[in-house]
């Protein structure tokens, strides 16, 4: 087996091997793994739990004689499964918790049959603390231009606009898996917080840090999801273009955006009520009477006016001014790519 040794989230970039095996439990995988790993448990979360258990109440001996024959069972399961059509030359990279016995075990087994294995030193522990290190430790080298604006303004279409563009951007809201605001709760679960990390660790990864980043102007929690220091502080002092609409635009853009709301009116009740702490019980009768009776113009410019751009005015006093306001007469897809054309020819 030949050791892999992971300092840096750039030494991920000189790994020469064909597929990265994450051997944990799944449970384990799904709050976070190395990008594009596939998992191929040694031990599944029951089996995990039962082992650790009679590890801790009866006999570690006992709980390695079990747990090596379990992992023997189930390396022979992905053997004549998922790698099944593996030719010789194939090498993978394998790791686990710590990179000890499960990954060991695994790669051992894997080495006997002829393949060349890696075998990350310090497992998966390793690697969390290479992200750390970036994301909490490190002052980002990155460029980064937010683009700012009230509720409705159509910020995530435009990033995508300039996605198109062939211009660099940063889509935390799609990260995050959440829309970044009270009502924009997705169907999927957010990812874990760890894996978050992960994939803003890969995506800066990815990105010139020579070359203009745009990023969606965000409050420090994405839903649940929590921004990580060093990517903040980078936002905080970052120039911001605003972005401007008519209410009559805004609203019609919500209307269109959050089309999926309008299909459960319970649930858009449910987060209806939770405004109360914040307005009158008349006003959120108001909002309700709305939403039950499908005026989702009226619901949409009641809740801009009274709700988010008093809001968004607190918070952009403290900002200070910004780099360039954008007027946009409507929010349509053509204004949308023209002005995304605009903004690249200026920054790209």
């Amino acid at each position: 087996m030949t050791p892999f040794v992971l300092n840096l989230l750039a030494d991920l970039q000189r790994l020469d091997v064909d597929t990265v095996i994450d051997v944990r439990a799944p449970a384990e995988f799904a709050t976070d793994h190395l990008p594009g790993a596939i998992n191929l448990p040694v031990l599944d979360d029951a089996q995990r739990a039962e082992v650790g258990t009679i590890y801790t109440q009866i006999s570690p001996f006992k709980a390695r004689k079990i747990g090596g024959a379990l992992v023997a069972q189930n390396t022979a399961a992905h053997l004549q499964g998922p790698l099944a059509d593996k030719d010789g030359g194939w090498q993978p990279l394998v790791y686990c918790w710590r990179g000890g016995q499960r990954s060991g075990a695994f790669a051992t087994i894997l080495e006997q049959v002829g393949w060349r294995v890696n075998l990350l030193q310090g497992g998966y522990q390793s690697y969390r603390r290479a992200v750390v290190k970036t994301l909490y430790d490190t002052l980002l080298p990155h460029r980064i231009m937010l683009i700012d604006g009230g509720t409705g303004t159509a910020k995530t279409a435009l990033l995508h606009h300039l996605a198109g563009q062939d211009v660099q951007v940063l889509d935390l809201e799609e990260i995050a898996g959440h829309r970044g605001s009270l009502f924009g709760t997705s169907a999927v679960a957010q990812p874990a917080q760890k894996m978050f990390e992960s994939r803003i660790a890969a995506r800066l990864g990815a990105l010139d840090p020579d070359k203009i980043t745009f990023v969606e102007a965000e409050s420090s929690k994405i839903g649940e999801r929590i921004i990580p220091p060093s990517l903040w502080r980078l936002m905080t002092n970052a120039p911001r273009i605003h972005v401007a609409a008519p209410l009559e635009a805004r609203c019609a853009f919500l209307c269109r955006a959050y089309g999926d709301l309008t299909q459960d009116i319970s649930a858009l009740g449910n987060v209806l009520d939770r405004l109360r702490p914040y307005h009158s019980g008349d006003q959120i009768s108001v909002w309700h009477h709305q939403a039950q009776s499908g005026d989702w113009q009226g619901l949409a410019a009641g809740l801009i006016t009274e709700h988010y751009d008093p809001r968004y005015a607190k918070t952009a006093a403290r900002k200070g001014g910004a780099l360039n306001s954008i007027n946009l007469t409507d929010l349509d897809d053509g204004t949308l790519a023209k002005a995304a054309k605009a903004l690249a020819a200026r920054f790209r």
